[in-house]
């Protein structure tokens, strides 16, 4: 059984550009500090991880909880004022993609992204991808992107995984694949790979990535 697992955010739906925005302003609303969104220099390239490094910086240990809370609510709302007025575009052939694999009885699908789940979820309606019976693990288990690629494969490992690969955008993506022994393939053109594809329209040449 062949495990393929995606991202979200520029993976599956073009929603990197609005997202990022929307998480340094909902961060800024609750803490009042400035927001570095350069997103490679944080240890943990996630919603949850991310935070959590900026209140270990602003010394704000104490209020924790009740900062995840409040960035997540505003968070939230500012995805579904966005979405609400302009809906997320998926990656070309993205959904097609997913269906067809779907049909096939040697594919487990799983979603891992780095996004706390309600955004996550928000975005892939929007885009009118079905994630429906797909395993899913996101920035609300686990602060870091290893972990949560560890939950979503845990899902799938009664089947029997013969193969495992992962579809996403960004170096953090391709570190935890390597890390975890996932076959990488990247979407877009953000790093550089030698399996590299700029969406899912010519799905012959995506199966040959995975081995298919």
């Amino acid at each position: 059984m062949h495990l393929v697992m995606f991202d979200i955010d520029g993976t599956l739906v073009n929603s990197s550009s609005f997202e990022d925005a929307c998480y340094s302003k909902a961060v800024r609303e609750v803490i009042k500090h400035p927001v570095d969104t350069d997103w490679t220099k944080y240890i943990n390239a996630t919603d949850s991880g991310i935070l959590n490094e900026i209140i270990d910086r602003n010394d704000l240990d104490r209020d924790r909880d009740n900062i995840h809370r409040e960035v997540k609510l505003s968070f939230i709302s500012h995805i579904k004022a966005h979405l609400h007025h302009t809906p997320v575009n998926e990656i070309e052939g993205a959904s097609a993609f997913m269906q067809l694999l779907r049909q096939r009885d040697d594919v487990v699908l799983a979603i891992a992204t780095g996004g706390w789940a309600e955004t996550a979820r928000l975005k892939l309606e929007s885009a009118g991808i079905d994630y429906s019976g797909i395993a899913f693990s996101s920035g609300s288990d686990h602060a870091g992107r290893v972990g949560i690629m560890k939950i979503a494969e845990a899902k799938c490992s009664e089947i029997g995984l013969t193969s495992k690969s992962y579809f996403g955008d960004a170096i953090w993506d391709k570190k935890a694949s390597y890390e975890l022994g996932f076959n990488f393939i990247l979407v877009g053109n953000q790093i550089s790979h030698a399996k590299q594809i700029l969406n899912f329209n010519n799905s012959d040449k995506v199966l040959e990535l995975i081995g298919l």
